[in-house]
């Protein structure tokens, strides 16, 4: 194929920036929101300094992936290669805010030191990220595809899924009919009027109905964020302050959130790229993660206490006909936000329930693949591991639903009885991407009759649980937390070990019946 015909922009793009950009858009508004509630920090100081930081990494990433694809498409002379996605990692911004951020602030009263420690987490993050880099071609060697699918496959039907069809429920008037645009023009393919994008379709059909349904004074819609105070906040270098922190004592006090978090991200990333190689697309593991760690030190450097990571949905995005031209607009067009103090007036203009029909396609297409791009008789084993992620999902409601209630997690827990066995739920959710990997290997393995490797992952889980990675946990009056060091979940542990046991014993009986032979 000649490069004339490998065009950086496709009508397919379209579609491509409106779902990165909502997922991008979502870290952010939480990015404003959560910072001063939790944390202390002023929502001035987030605009000015956190997510113009944030901005220049998401770029920065953006323009790799974007670059990336463009290579592959030349080297392997297809133009149908789609980039990565890329943006905020959205469980460490969670877990930074309300497990680092906001326990400095209350610890110690002084926002700008918890905006330190976010910044720190950030950056030892990013060198997790930068240290995975050389590992990652061996761990995907050695995992089942259908391991790797599986814990992706559950994180996009709860996390990403479930969530927003809440949401698209909750406000029938502007998001379903747009979100049943999305699935007209995705599930069969057709080509709607003068070319129109499906996405950008329902996004302009959700702008008209939310401003006729208020012209009306239909009154059941989301309410209007204030209007932003606009200004241009360009990055700035915050390497000083950072080393300040990295010096003292306080930026290793939390290296039990950090270092799984750290993990998470790049077991997240290397399911990312399988993801994407199912899809057609194939991409260096060395290079891809050492740019994603690269990003989260860029963050921290400029400011954001936030670390970024190759997203979920490669396959949908695909699926959209996006290739390249996608990621560059997105990362122009959030940077340009973010630098204008504009984050906050999208909204007004667009109402994110227009626009996450697109999110939850997504959802159902990495769903969807990992049965699709793995051999059938794995199917058991992606099932299997769709259970840790689900568990994780309900946890959440569960905390969300007592928070609601005025309850905490720790004064419910003994009430629940035998109707939920809710230490079960702890300990699936503790670690639960690790989990799933883990389980789905065993089984693949399993039905493949491969039992010294089922053994060695049984093991495997044995040394995770042993060191708290997977299974362990603690409740404490914050709610449920993480449990590391030696021997922390024994349980699981000895039982890992003692299931090793158990397939090695069928590794020895296959092994008779091959040398005994047919009589």
């Amino acid at each position: 194929m000649k490069s004339a015909t490998l065009r950086f922009w496709v009508r397919g793009d379209i579609d491509g920036f409106f779902g990165l950009f909502v997922d991008n858009l979502l870290q952010l508004l939480l990015i404003l929101t959560l910072c001063p509630l939790a944390a202390g920090i002023p929502a001035g100081f987030v605009v000015s300094t956190i997510l113009p930081g944030a901005a220049v990494s998401i770029l920065a990433g953006n323009l790799f992936y974007a670059w990336q694809a463009r290579r592959l498409m030349r080297a392997e002379g297809r133009a149908d290669v789609t980039g990565l996605p890329y943006g905020i990692n959205t469980p460490s911004l969670v877990a930074y805010i309300f497990l680092i951020m906001g326990p400095v602030h209350r610890e110690t009263g002084d926002p700008m030191l918890a905006w330190k420690a976010g910044l720190a987490a950030c950056f030892l993050s990013g060198v997790m990220e930068l240290a995975g880099a050389f590992a990652g071609d061996w761990l995907r060697r050695n995992t089942p595809r259908a391991a790797l699918l599986a814990s992706l496959a559950g994180v996009a039907i709860t996390f990403i899924a479930m969530g927003f069809v809440f949401q698209i429920f909750a406000s029938p008037a502007v998001a379903l009919i747009p979100m049943l645009l999305i699935v007209a023009a995705y599930a069969s393919k057709t080509r709607l009027p003068f070319g129109i994008p499906g996405g950008l379709a329902a996004v302009l059909v959700g702008v008209m109905l939310a401003w006729a349904l208020r012209a009306v004074g239909y009154g059941d819609l989301p309410a209007l964020p204030p209007v932003p105070a606009l200004g241009f906040h360009p990055p700035q270098w915050h390497g000083g302050s950072l080393l300040e922190f990295l010096s003292g004592p306080e930026a290793w006090k939390y290296l039990s959130i950090i270092i799984p978090m750290g993990l998470f991200n790049v077991i997240g990333s290397l399911q990312c790229l399988e993801s994407a190689e199912a899809a057609g697309d194939r991409y260096a593991t060395r290079s891809s993660l050492a740019v994603n760690g690269a990003g989260s030190l860029l963050a921290a450097l400029c400011g954001s206490a936030f670390p970024t990571t190759i997203y979920i949905g490669h396959p949908g995005w695909k699926n959209m006909g996006a290739r390249a031209g996608y990621s560059v607009l997105n990362g122009v067009v959030v940077s340009a936000l973010c630098m204008a103090g504009a984050v906050g007036l999208v909204l007004r203009v667009m109402p994110l329930e227009a626009t996450l029909g697109i999110v939850l396609w997504i959802g159902l297409i990495i769903l969807a693949q990992a049965f699709q791009e793995t051999p059938r008789e794995h199917a058991l084993a992606i099932g299997l591991g769709l259970i840790p992620s689900l568990a994780a999902w309900a946890l959440l409601l569960i905390e969300t639903s007592l928070r609601v209630a005025g309850m905490s997690l720790a004064e419910a827990a003994g009430r629940f009885g035998a109707d939920l066995y809710i230490h079960g739920v702890f300990a699936l959710n503790q670690g639960f991407l690790l989990s799933s990997m883990v389980l789905a290997s065993i089984l693949v393995h399993v039905i493949e009759r491969q039992f010294r490797r089922a053994a060695a992952w049984c093991a495997a889980a044995a040394l995770l649980s042993a060191t708290g990675l997977i299974h362990a946990w603690r409740l404490g009056p914050a709610g449920l937390e993480n449990h590391f060091g030696f021997w922390a979940a024994p349980e699981f542990a000895l039982a890992y070990l003692a299931g090793a046991g158990v397939f090695l014993g069928f590794a020895c009986l296959e092994a008779a019946k091959q040398v005994k032979g047919p009589r």
